[in-house]
């Protein structure tokens, strides 16, 4: 057996497809700039609709309208790739992003706090891309040795648009305060002045359903052969600039799009029963806002599997996914929390009883906390790559898991007393803390997703664990802003402004608890 393995992996491999995973990245890229766009103004947002004189409870609204989108997700999620087994993959996906565009516009025209929430709720109603992304993934690169690369691409560009999305609401949030000379009182942006950095957003999704429709093509095994109006124009563009970086249609692919930095991704992992087996999973980014980490199967081999097993969710099985799910709810939690918090003006008398009796505030605009979460999109992109495989490499997994989940604590403890520092040591450590957010982070999420992976009776029936995953996520992601945003309020109102914080904490030890039963 092992001198077949070795004399099929001295067969050329099938070329990486370069072009469709540019084109799908294009497409991606669009939804975390319009997701992340809102953080750095949403506190003011809340405070322009005037539906509270307390600014204490600005929060409560703040995780309302976050956990809106989530929910909605939730709710569809199942619906939206069950339909892209009827119809195919590039309708839903094009479908999704068109819903999107039409709820940020929704969204920046939005003059009150229902149809914020209307406008963000549409958004998860009709985007439903998460799921069906990873299976266009999974069936483009079908190879198994092209998909610790390409499982690497798409939280690469979340990354990116985490990057570009709060710089972008941040500057252009609120036009006619920032930049009076050229957006004047009394025009369409001083009336609607979240409409700028959502009529972005739109645009940039127009974009990428414009490049999906001409160039992105179906991978759906029984939708593939069917006739294509919009690749039909793709191709007669393409055919007319040569030199383009899409080139023509059916020219061979032959150049990865990541070139051949092997930090790209997580290598295979062995299997102790077979050297040559392999389990994969796909690394995850951060901010996440909204990426959806979860566990990626292997590619099937052409011999006949074993029959599917009774039991899918064992012991191991459910530990994972639980885990998971606290771990989506306390980062989208901070995710939340820290721009209202950056953004709380201090109060007219502070409260300071030290150890835990303190109310004090930042009160930073939205061009410093778009500048704040857009270093914090750009540290997870470089901490992916340059931190993330190699101590994964080094603990393993599990270890590494373990050790995230237990010092995950520490970190809540301490973010709600940065507001006691000095002015002059208040932006460092602000930047420290992003710092230590985005390393655990990007390290906890992989970590899972390879032991979710791993604990699989059978790679077979990863596709249904995955679906339970990432629906148990979605579900902790809308629970979590509005929670921690009640706490919030409540913590600033009794003088205990910690209180969301060291509650995020109390979650981390459950989850610390977990990771101790959890086996690799």
């Amino acid at each position: 057996r092992r001198r077949g393995s070795a004399a099929q992996r001295k067969e050329p491999l099938p070329p990486f497809p370069v072009q469709q995973m540019f084109v799908l990245a294009c497409c991606r890229l669009c939804e975390p700039i319009a997701f992340m766009s809102i953080f750095p103004y949403i506190y003011y947002m809340i405070e322009d609709f005037k539906i509270t004189d307390d600014p204490t409870k600005i929060s409560v609204y703040a995780g309302m309208v976050t956990s809106a989108f989530t929910l909605a997700e939730f709710a569809t999620g199942v619906m939206w790739g069950k339909l892209s087994d009827k119809i195919g993959r590039k309708p839903v996906l094009l479908s999704g992003l068109i819903g999107t565009a039409i709820s940020v516009l929704i969204f920046g025209f939005a003059p009150s706090l229902p149809v914020a929430l209307f406008a963000r709720a549409m958004g998860g109603l009709l985007n439903g891309n998460i799921g069906v992304l990873q299976t266009t993934v999974a069936e483009l690169v079908t190879v198994k040795e092209h998909q610790p690369r390409a499982y690497t691409i798409m939280p690469m560009v979340w990354c990116i648009g985490s990057i570009i999305g709060p710089m972008i609401g941040g500057a252009l949030a609120r036009p006619c305060i920032s930049y009076p000379d050229y957006f004047p009182r009394g025009s369409i942006w001083d009336q609607y002045p979240y409409l700028l950095p959502n009529l972005f957003s739109a645009v940039t999704v127009l974009f990428g359903v414009v490049v999906g429709i001409l160039f992105l093509e179906e991978t759906h095994l029984g939708k593939k052969g069917e006739k294509d109006r919009g690749r039909e124009i793709g191709d007669r563009i393409s055919a007319l600039f040569n030199r383009a970086t899409y080139g023509r249609a059916d020219k061979p692919e032959k150049q990865s799009l990541l070139g051949d930095c092997e930090q790209a991704g997580y290598n295979t992992l062995p299997d102790p029963a077979d050297t040559d087996a392999k389990k994969l999973s796909s690394p995850q980014s951060a901010s996440q806002g909204n990426t959806e980490p979860r566990a990626v199967s292997s590619t099937e081999s052409s011999e006949a599997q074993p029959n599917e097993p009774t039991v899918i969710f064992t012991k191991p099985v459910l530990m994972n996914i639980i885990s998971y799910g606290i771990l989506a709810f306390h980062t989208i939690t901070y995710d939340q929390l820290f721009p209202v918090f950056l953004s709380t003006a201090p109060p007219k008398e502070p409260i300071l009883e030290l150890p835990f009796k303190f109310v004090n505030g930042f009160g930073l605009e939205t061009k410093a906390i778009g500048v704040i979460i857009s270093i914090q999109g750009f540290y997870s992109l470089l901490s992916n790559y340059l931190i993330v495989t190699p101590m994964t490499r080094r603990l393993g997994p599990l270890r590494l898991f373990r050790l995230i989940t237990f010092s995950y604590f520490a970190l809540y403890l301490v973010t709600p007393y940065v507001v006691l520092l000095p002015e002059s040591l208040r932006m460092p450590a602000i930047y420290l803390l992003v710092i230590w957010k985005c390393t655990f982070s990007t390290m906890a999420y992989p970590s899972n997703a390879i032991l979710l992976a791993n604990s699989a009776p059978s790679k077979q029936v990863l596709g249904t664990i995955n679906g339970v995953a990432a629906s148990t996520a979605s579900l902790c992601r809308a629970l979590g802003p509005t929670l921690s945003g009640f706490l919030y309020a409540m913590g600033l109102q009794s003088g205990y402004s910690g209180l969301a914080w060291w509650f995020s904490g109390l979650i981390t030890i459950v989850g610390a608890y977990l990771s101790t039963q959890i086996t690799e």
